[in-house]
């Protein structure tokens, strides 16, 4: 492979999203963990399962930060998940600490890679990643629409019987109970779901949606979602490193788009080789443009109290 990506955190997410990466073959991969031989031994499963899956890409597992150097893309997803009863509001101070911590050690290893944050709470992270990081706006990036159009559409699909390759959503906002899913923007083969679907079932797919990841979590009891997440990174990760100009909506630092300066929040963006190098602003209803300033408002009150705590 002629790309590289490091994979931080060798739980769940990140060894999902290693798998992912290697047997798409987009790039060369490394996974690290600071837990002594986790992320080596779950790179050698990997490896091993590359002889039946059939592809090259190259995985290492590492305890050293050293093996990340030159990375093109690194993927954060280290740090404390949620468990049941828990908001990702929860985890604040203790994720802030250990992202800050590794984009400080991973940054000047790489310092012309594209940062995508998974770590929760996903928005403010990429606050952190930012600040630690000094790379420029378009090359911190959080995964969190994605996932979350993900699971609109897959409750859309389910609802209407019909293939989910047929259906496309949008969700604005914070990763979270304030995200803002947009109905008239998500269709199925170009039909918007309110022609297709009563108000109350609009209703009732938007607030799933929005408790999605509660719901996987109330099931799990010990874990939160972690398949469809990878999916979402993944997707991003293709995006860059092939230089697609895919339109995604991700986390983004706004400065005046929708009128939200300085945070980062959901909206669709263009995403290449250069990371975001667009920022799309559709045409947002009152309500709407309403919904979308109070989920930036929630989520500027977590930078805030992070700025409290000193992180």
């Amino acid at each position: 492979m002629d790309k590289k990506v490091t994979v931080i955190g060798a739980g769940n997410v990140g060894a999902t999203v290693a798998q992912r990466l290697a047997e798409k073959e987009l790039a060369d991969v490394v996974l690290f963990d600071r837990t002594e031989g986790l992320p080596q031994g779950k790179a050698l499963d990997l490896k091993e399962a590359a002889s039946v899956e059939k592809h090259d890409a190259r995985l290492i597992g590492a305890n050293a930060y050293e093996a990340s150097e030159g990375s093109d893309v690194v993927i954060l997803a280290a740090g404390v998940p949620r468990k049941p009863g828990m908001s990702r509001g929860d985890l604040l101070a203790t994720n802030a600490k250990i992202v800050k911590d590794i984009i400080e050690r991973v940054a000047p290893l790489s310092p012309d890679a594209i940062l995508i944050i998974v770590t929760n709470p996903l928005d403010v992270m990429c606050h952190v990643a930012f600040q630690a990081s000094k790379f420029p706006r378009n090359r911190v990036v959080g995964m969190s629409g994605v996932l979350d159009a993900g699971r609109f559409c897959t409750f859309i699909a389910m609802e209407l019987n019909v293939s989910v390759k047929n259906t496309h959503a949008l969700v604005l906002g914070g990763h979270g109970k304030t995200m803002v899913p947009l109905p008239r923007y998500s269709t199925v083969a170009g039909v918007p779901i309110t022609e297709l679907l009563p108000q109350e079932r609009v209703d009732a797919l938007v607030k799933r949606t929005r408790e999605g990841g509660a719901e996987i979590i109330g099931l799990l009891k010990t874990s939160s979602a972690y398949y469809a997440p990878a999916s979402a990174v993944v997707e991003m990760a293709d995006s860059i490193l092939k230089d697609k100009k895919k339109i995604l909506p991700c986390a983004a630092y706004l400065q005046g788009e929708y009128g939200i300066h300085d945070l980062f929040i959901g909206v669709p963006v263009k995403l290449g080789k250069d990371g975001v190098e667009e920022i799309i602003e559709v045409t947002l209803t009152q309500e709407e443009d309403a919904a979308l300033k109070k989920s930036a408002d929630a989520v500027r009150s977590l930078v805030k109290n992070l700025d409290k705590i000193g992180s």
